[in-house]
């Protein structure tokens, strides 16, 4: 697991979510935020067990 900071694209606070290294080539997930609970849409690619690219959009609209 890698755990990736970023910022909400709602409420935009500094939240932190864990990506699955485990697993590789592209994967795209839906988490919560942690502290409005919108859904957001990830992005990511894991190379030989390390993230290389991210990537994250809000799913619903009122982002900021």
């Amino acid at each position: 697991m890698f755990e990736k900071h970023l910022q909400c694209p709602y409420c935009r606070q500094a939240i932190t979510i864990l990506l699955d290294t485990g697993v590789e080539g592209f994967t795209n997930v839906v988490d919560d935020c942690e502290v409005c609970c919108r859904p957001i849409d990830i992005d990511y690619c894991v190379e030989e067990g390390e993230v290389t690219a991210f990537s994250y959009n809000a799913i619903e609209g009122n982002e900021f």
